[in-house]
């Protein structure tokens, strides 16, 4: 069975989304020091890097990603080429795709060391496509799915957002998808490791 990594690593320095805190990880104790035993702090925002986006991101009141359905965030997915992420895109869902993950030009913006000034992202007419097409889970391969509208619209409906993967070395077709975000209570988002799994 091939195991494809579509995960973003975490680290300091990394690009986050304009205005979300930035990643901090340092050695709280050292064995270098006279410790025994290495022991690291983490602080960022979760939103960085792969993460998993909660009902309560956009939505007053509404569910923590705690209360993300497991089933949702694992099982069979269509990668799906995508020249521009709009109504197009979202109408050329293949029939019966519950989850799918977009590849789009976002791809290549993980080479580059700075937020850009544009990227692909759905809007609230391509999010409300989706939704009537019976997409459960959406996910695009930068830091956010979508604008405003596109959030309310797609946690709304009960639709799981996953941002930031790395695709650039996925081929679209199918693939069974793992995606596991930490269970933070109440949180409006949380970091996830995400792998596909095909054979």
């Amino acid at each position: 069975m091939e195991i494809i990594d579509i995960s973003v690593p975490i680290h300091p320095g990394m690009v986050v989304y304009p205005g979300d805190p930035e990643v901090r990880l340092e050695r709280e104790r050292s064995i270098t020091d006279g410790a025994t035993n290495n022991l690291s702090r983490l602080d960022l925002g979760v939103h960085t890097g792969t993460h998993v986006d909660a009902p309560v991101h956009f939505i007053e009141g509404a569910a923590g990603v705690e209360l993300l359905p497991l089933d949702v965030l694992n099982g069979p997915c269509e990668v799906v080429a995508a020249p521009s992420l709009d109504r197009s895109a979202a109408e050329g869902v293949p029939d019966g795709a519950e989850r799918v993950l977009f590849k789009s030009p976002n791809s290549e913006l993980w080479a580059l060391d700075h937020f850009p000034d544009e990227f692909e992202r759905f809007d609230g007419a391509a999010a409300k496509v989706l939704v009537e097409r019976g997409v459960r889970l959406v996910g695009v391969d930068y830091l956010s799915v979508g604008d405003e509208e596109a959030h309310q619209v797609l946690l709304g409906a009960g639709v799981v957002p996953i941002e930031g993967l790395d695709l650039r070395g996925v081929e679209p077709g199918p693939y069974e998808l793992h995606c596991l975000p930490l269970p933070l209570v109440g949180s409006d988002g949380a970091p996830a490791r995400a792998i596909l799994t095909k054979g």
